[in-house]
């Protein structure tokens, strides 16, 4: 905890000085050298299971990738952290509670996630015709795929809080076609992470408009195999999305009961994701008498 809070506090250092850095031509030097030490905070945050801690410090942390991305705004892995981390902060800490806030957290990371694809070659990716953007991600290799998921992940999120706008829901079958190029690129990608996806997709949408429950727990399940038990955010959305649709009550809490049975640092690198799963859990657990 004192580790992450001195980090924070150098981060926030290098966010004052970095605008009067970014007048100097070793400006990328500057910015090289202080995205270094964002991902060995980056690293240390995942590891953290104090999440008052990182829910208190990400803002400053936000306020520094936009400053970096400011000072070097073609950098496509410093757009792609600042997506992520938008992202997951709103995912962890914000939406739950306060979805007017999250929608624009997730507007911030489609924006970043978005610039990111169109460096990687997906020109337009908004408003090109549906060949065009097609033919653009049958170009894309193995090596595309973090800025592939992330993109159709920041995306979707977006979407899915903004569903009363009918230019937004225009946007879901590009996400889909997506999502769909990274599950034939990479299936395994962060801990089944396309599987897991298309489970949530599925099971959210009506069978009119393409939902089926059947297709979503195929999915779920394989994120679970493919994550090897490890992500444990994957049962809270199998719970959440699947057997609360299903009505099944005994999978539900089946599902959650495992999560809080599981140590949160069984990979030390998701402590954090998998403590938010813990609270979660736990929270759902609670409520379950009002799903049922």
């Amino acid at each position: 905890m004192t580790f992450l809070s001195d980090k924070l506090r150098l981060l926030f250092l290098l966010f004052l000085i970095l605008p009067i850095a970014a007048c100097f031509p070793n400006k990328k030097l500057t910015v090289g050298a202080t995205a270094q030490l964002l991902e060995d905070v980056t690293k240390s945050t995942c590891r953290q299971s104090d999440l008052r801690v990182v829910r208190e410090g990400m803002p400053a942390y936000l306020m520094l990738m936009d400053g970096m991305n400011e000072a070097w705004p073609n950098n496509q892995r410093l757009l792609l952290a600042a997506a992520q981390s938008y992202s997951s902060y709103a995912s962890a800490f914000i939406e739950d509670d306060d979805k007017d806030y999250a929608r624009i957290l997730y507007g911030r990371a489609k924006r970043y996630a978005l610039k990111s694809l169109e460096l990687r070659g997906v020109k337009r990716p908004v408003d090109s015709s549906f060949d065009d953007f097609q033919q653009a991600l049958n170009k894309l290799k193995k090596a595309d795929v973090p800025y592939l998921f992330w993109s159709a992940a920041c995306w979707g999120s977006w979407i899915g809080l903004n569903l009363a706008s009918m230019e937004a829901r225009a946007e879901l079958p590009r996400v889909e076609m997506m999502m769909k190029k990274t599950l034939e690129l990479d299936e395994t990608f962060y801990y089944g992470g396309p599987h897991l996806f298309m489970g949530i997709w599925y099971a959210s949408r009506p069978k009119i408009a393409g939902g089926n429950l059947e297709i979503a727990r195929e999915h779920f399940l394989k994120a679970i195999e493919l994550g090897e038990d490890k992500f444990l955010m994957t049962k809270i959305y199998y719970a959440r999305y699947y057997a609360m649709k299903k009505f099944d009550r005994e999978l539900f809490t089946s599902l959650l009961n495992d999560v809080l049975k599981t140590r949160i640092d069984i990979d030390p690198d998701l402590t954090l994701m998998n403590s938010v799963a813990h609270r979660k859990a736990e929270e759902m657990l609670k409520d379950a008498e009002g799903y049922f």
